[in-house]
């Protein structure tokens, strides 16, 4: 049998295991692994600018497909640049594989140039990170790996110096049983039967949705008949519960909107479903409250739990319907409707309100354009901040759209990043990046991968020239904004000499054009749309604390959080109440 690398054992292993693309940055400790995959047929080197953007492209990748997401870096400063990114992808949990090379092995635990202990700095921010030293312990120090990154969802690292790396390995042409898909877990028949004792008990049920129901909306739909739940969702849960809804009452949380927080709050029996909503000032304290997740770690660790189910949120509900008695009474889930629907009415002008002829364009404004011109099918990437609150009042999922963004982590500059692998994963799909101008132009190199790839990503920039959601922090906080404005900067101008089509506008007349002309571009492009830093927002639910804090920086902001098609859901879902 014909020799084989450590690296070239490496990149065959990861090829198995589904991975199509490794992002990073080239260095010396990592040329073995390099040079392996420029002779691997399956797997593609992706040379990104800096490092975090390649880990949040595999995490971005991992989300969109499912499957094994893996980046790289080298030794010490390149490693490095890989943690916010896997951060990111390890509280998404996205299955993401690194490689943080090291430097030479005799060298290690010396001081030597650009020494780190990368299998101890990725501890936090990984399920599994450990060094492999020795040729004698690939493959199975990868293996586990890629089990961890898999099984338990989230990132593994695997630490290695490139002299190992170059090494002839000790089993050429190893087999090795990889995973690529988790089970499905069913909870046990007591907590099932303790489960559909409390809803049979209970008036007044509420569903409160996260990313855990990603393959269960049938499954909720149904289980809200049956019992007459209002149905709220998280900001993750928003793209797999909002669309088809008829139960639907909103968001809850620092962005959320409608009557989520009051169904929660106003119910009997709460029921988390898929969700680890880190917001405990929104939980109700005095109301029976039951979460259901696949992750046991989550069970009760935000609130006081009367039932922990550990469990899928489908097989949970397959398995409790046929046990919970039907409800006729809708009354709350009717009153409940009709908050959310007055809730939206108030806010819904704030972004058709004179808006042809302010300046700067309301942003609200952009991303409703944007939702009525992008596809049924397009990837939205957001950035943390604004462009969040934007996303999630106005951008209406459908079932088929997806919507990424550093939701847990809540790192800035991550949507560009991200378009880039949900772009690689399929150049055929619409991407569009919704960024910040902070958030740009702190990862704004990579602008040049999207040219180097041709990577028809669109980026819809809303250019404010300010940190917008810093500048309300502080004010809620009662300080006045200090150290949040930027200079007034021409992006588009940025992308042109980038090699990307750029277009800026400051008048709101020309948006929608400006939107169809950018999403039609052959390539990938940027619209720089000049923004009202002025546009901030509020959640539905806030404490006197705050608002006193906010009323000691100004007295003269009028602040409307919009809901674009919310509200036309909102009112069609009243058409549900039976009529006497």
């Amino acid at each position: 049998m014909a020799k084989q690398s450590v690296a070239e054992q490496f990149v065959d292993i990861l090829a198995r295991a589904g991975v199509e693309r490794l992002y990073g940055v080239v260095g010396d400790s990592l040329n073995p692994v390099t040079d392996a995959v420029r002779r691997h047929p399956a797997i593609e080197w992706v040379q990104v600018r800096h490092e975090e953007v390649g880990a949040f492209a595999a995490g971005a990748e991992a989300q969109l497909t499912g499957r094994l997401g893996a980046c790289a870096g080298s030794c010490g400063p390149g490693h490095l640049h890989l943690i916010n990114g896997l951060f990111d992808a390890h509280r998404s949990m996205a299955p993401v594989l690194a490689l943080a090379a090291h430097i030479p092995s005799a060298e290690i635990g010396t001081s030597y140039f650009q020494e780190t202990h990368p299998e101890r700095l990725f501890a936090e921010c990984s399920h599994y990170s450990e060094l492999i030293s020795h040729p004698e312990q690939m493959p199975r120090i990868l293996q586990t790996a890629i089990q961890h990154a898999i099984g338990l969802g989230g990132v593994a690292v695997v630490s290695m110096s490139g002299d190992i790396a170059g090494q002839d390995t000790a089993q050429p042409g190893a087999e090795v049983a990889i995973l690529t898909r988790r089970p499905v877990v069913r909870p046990a028949e007591a907590e099932v039967a303790e489960l559909a004792r409390l809803v049979d008990e209970a008036e007044r049920v509420t569903l409160f949705c996260g990313s855990g129901t990603a393959d269960a909306h049938q499954e909720v739909m149904a289980f809200a008949e049956r019992v007459k739940a209002p149905v709220g969702h998280a900001l993750r849960g928003k793209e797999w519960i909002q669309y088809d809804n008829p139960f639907d009452v909103g968001m809850s949380g620092l962005i959320g909107y409608g009557a989520a927080y009051e169904a929660m709050h106003e119910a009997d029996l709460l029921i988390l479903l898929g969700t680890d909503f880190p917001y405990t000032a929104f939980l109700p304290e005095d109301v029976r409250v039951v979460q259901v997740d696949i992750r046991a770690e989550n069970l009760g660790r935000r609130c006081r739990l009367d039932l922990a189910v550990w469990g899928d949120v489908r097989e949970t509900l397959l398995a409790v319907a046929p046990q919970v008695r039907e409800k006729s009474d809708r009354r709350f889930l009717d009153r409940m409707l009709q908050k959310h629907a007055a809730a939206l009415e108030g806010v819904v002008t704030a972004y058709t309100r004179d808006v042809e002829r302010h300046r700067p364009i309301h942003p609200e404004y952009v991303t409703s354009l944007l939702d009525d011109e992008a596809a049924d099918d397009a990837v939205f990437t957001v950035d943390t901040g604004m462009c969040t609150v934007w996303a999630a009042r106005y951008l209406s999922p459908n079932g088929r759209r997806r919507l990424l963004g550093s939701f847990s982590h809540g790192s800035m500059a991550n949507a560009m990043p991200q378009a880039i692998g949900a772009q690689l994963t399929d150049r055929g799909r619409q991407v569009i990046s919704l960024s910040g101008d902070g958030g740009l132009s702190m990862l704004m190199g990579d602008l040049l991968t999207l040219t180097q790839y041709d990577l028809p990503v669109k980026i819809v920039l809303f250019n404010n020239s300010a940190l917008g959601m810093v500048d309300l922090e502080m004010m809620v906080a009662g300080f006045p904004p200090y150290g949040t404005t930027y200079p007034h900067t021409d992006y588009a101008a940025i992308a042109r000499a980038a090699g990307i089509h750029g277009v800026r506008v400051d008048d709101p007349r020309d948006v929608r054009d400006a939107l169809r002309q950018t999403l039609d571009h052959d390539g990938p492009a940027l619209l720089d749309l000049v923004t009202d830093p002025n546009a901030l927002s509020m959640p539905p639910h806030i404490t006197g604390q705050q608002l006193a804090g906010f009323a000691t920086t100004t007295s003269k902001l009028v602040l409307s959080g919009g809901v674009g098609r919310m509200i036309q859901l909102a009112r069609s879902n009243l058409r549900n109440i039976p009529r006497p």
